[in-house]
């Protein structure tokens, strides 16, 4: 998946923001105004940063060369994902899997409101 793949499918989940918290070449995704997913934009091959429950991330991380622990975040919750060589449904999978992670996180008043709006 190139980065406009990713972008066009996580902007077809409820509540997503793009912002560039950091500089202008790390996309930041978020629901409920937490992050769900980081996008290098200047880097290539494409580099993504999703969360994933700990015990998926080392088994992501023993059968695939391409996911690691995330550069200045918790290695623990946090994946880097070289999307090169991947499978698209993968890569849709541990997008789909951090952006529930982060709207479970949420207040169930602030969970209401992302499905209640359009």
């Amino acid at each position: 998946m190139d980065a406009s793949e990713i972008l066009d499918y996580c902007n077809e989940k409820k509540g997503v923001e793009e912002t560039f918290p950091f500089d202008n070449e790390t996309l930041v995704l978020k629901v409920g105004g937490k992050m769900f997913l980081l996008m290098s934009l200047d880097k290539h091959p494409l580099h993504i940063a999703v969360k994933t429950d700990p015990e998926w991330s080392e088994e992501l991380r023993a059968d695939h060369p391409q996911i690691s622990g995330a550069y200045h975040m918790n290695k623990t919750h946090w994946n880097s994902v070289v999307c090169e060589g991947l499978k698209k449904e993968l890569i849709k999978k541990l997008i789909d899997h951090s952006y529930e992670l982060i709207f479970k996180s949420l207040t169930k008043k602030k969970q209401q409101e992302i499905k209640d709006s359009v």
